[in-house]
């Protein structure tokens, strides 16, 4: 009968041999004395090539951290973990090393893999050592290791199982299957995957684990374990089965946890889209700038160029007519770039909202005192408010909205139009409507309309950045607040802004 050392240092040695990961032990002066098979192919040595070398031979101390070395020149890189073993003969040194290039498992692994066989049997000191080792092993893994029997029992559950998914060994051992920590429906969907590959029916549950392990085929996929507190993270888990001559006695599963991986895999596209929004957005300006500030360039050049002419008393008329062009002209330049500047502080998030308590007949009559002056001929801007006399928001942004959209109404509105302001405060709700008599927006321009630089083309021959909308729709949700139009083509249109009080004004 095989006592309980053999069978733990069996069970250690079978782990130990089909881990899918790099192990390697050095004595004290970093001489290597053990390399274990995934190793050996991941670096392309024998075990007599690698034993007695340096570690150094394998990952250069003059190569730059995290950088393995093959025996073939090539470099890839790795992670690494460190642990130390206490034995009579002295201090061994335990490396983990994985290589997260891309987690690569190939054919001749699998079938060395297959190949190895159970070492003879050793002396009793030797067994000590070796069990102690491996308990070593089993318990300073990162990755959760987890062997089951041919019925699909847990039998073996590591540290960094426990850690990790939130189970006692103790809970699952000889009671659980690994289906436990798996969706069914993606157990299902693999399932059906499985049996297009390989042309034959899978049944989904623990078939679906194991048959290719079974096979001897590549077992290597993402799955999302589930914890037992339900929270799930995503893991690459490699099943590979546990073979005594020809039979399978079990199966180990080796999952590493992916969450880091996938949240880096996140931000970096997140960053890669910012990346593009920002060289989209300087490229618009770039356009937009020359064509835009080349009109009102050109009428100041030109202005200029006329006053200097008008030398007499009696042109007094005609200077002012220029003066007044290249003021306005100005003005147009400005605006453009306050436009650029607006977008680009929303974009950076340095725009902040500061409530205040103010008139709002008075404030909304100021603004529209202010922009009197770019009224088109006999055009009529009437204004009327109801409700309380009072709004608590933040004025500055609420200017701006007035302006941008007032002045979006006086553009597109032909002469001696008619543009209405209307504004109403209740106990939590501030609204805003400014409707003309304009050239209206289609229902299909209407779906880009706040959208950044958007113009319909329609509007092509009158100034504008396209910013405008899409700066009212910005500075709106800052305060939590709407932005709605109603609009037809040739039947003018009406925008729509609702801004609630917050709740601890």
């Amino acid at each position: 009968m095989i006592n309980t050392t053999q069978n733990n240092y069996i069970g250690f040695e079978v782990l130990f041999n089909h881990a899918t990961i790099g192990i390697l032990v050095a004595d004290s002066n970093s001489t290597i004395l053990m390399a274990n098979p995934f190793l050996l192919n991941q670096f392309g040595y024998t075990k007599e090539e690698i034993t007695g070398q340096q570690v150094n031979l394998l990952m250069p101390c003059d190569e730059k951290e995290h950088i393995a070395l093959r025996k073939d020149g090539s470099k890839f890189p790795v992670e690494t973990s460190h642990g130390e073993h206490t034995t009579p003969e002295g201090i061994l040194t335990i490396i983990y090393i994985m290589d997260i290039s891309d987690r690569k498992i190939s054919e001749q692994t699998r079938q060395q893999l297959d190949q190895q066989k159970k070492e003879a049997a050793i002396k009793d000191g030797t067994l000590q050592r070796m069990n102690s080792f491996l308990n070593s092993l089993w318990t300073n893994a990162g990755a959760m290791i987890i062997v089951i029997n041919t019925d699909g029992f847990i039998k073996w559950f590591n540290p960094a199982a426990e850690r990790i998914l939130g189970y006692k060994a103790s809970e699952v051992i000889d009671v659980c299957t690994p289906l436990m920590l798996h969706d069914q429906d993606e157990v299902a969907l693999r399932a059906e995957e499985f049996s297009r590959q390989l042309q034959q029916p899978v049944e989904p549950g623990m078939e679906t684990l194991t048959i290719k392990a079974r096979l001897n085929l590549l077992n290597e996929y993402e799955w999302l374990y589930i914890r037992k507190d339900g929270s799930s993270l995503p893991v690459s888990l490699t099943v590979s089965a546990i073979r005594d001559a020809n039979d399978i006695t079990g199966y180990i599963g080796i999952a590493i946890d992916l969450s880091r991986i996938k949240e880096a895999e996140s931000e970096l596209r997140i960053s890669l889209e910012k990346e593009r929004e920002l060289n989209e957005l300087k490229s618009r300006f770039v356009s937009l700038a020359s064509h835009e500030f080349r009109t009102p360039l050109s009428a100041i050049l030109s202005s200029i160029y006329l006053v200097s002419k008008y030398e007499g008393a009696d042109d007094v008329t005609k200077r002012s007519k220029h003066i007044q062009r290249i003021i306005s002209s100005v003005n147009m330049l400005t605006d453009i770039l306050n436009d650029f500047l607006s977008v680009g502080k929303i974009e950076e998030g340095k725009i902040q909202v500061r409530h205040s308590t103010f008139d709002t007949a008075k404030h909304i009559g100021n603004i529209l005192g202010e922009m009197d002056g770019l009224k088109k001929p006999q055009q009529n801007i009437y204004y009327a408010h109801h409700g309380a006399p009072q709004a608590f928001l933040d004025p500055t942004l609420l200017k701006h909205i007035v302006m941008n959209l007032v002045s979006n109404a006086i553009k597109f509105s032909p002469e001696g139009a008619i543009i209405s302001i209307r504004t109403q405060c209740s106990d939590a709700m501030f609204q805003l409507s400014v409707k003309d008599k304009g050239i209206g927006i289609s229902t299909e321009d209407r779906q880009h309309l706040f959208e950044r630089f958007f113009r319909s083309q329609h509007v092509a021959n009158i100034q504008g950045t396209g910013l405008g909308l899409h700066i009212v729709a910005k500075y709106a949700e800052l305060m939590n607040g709407t932005v709605s139009c109603n609009s037809a083509p040739e039947k003018g249109t009406e925008f729509l802004v609702s801004l609630p009080f917050p709740q601890n004004q």
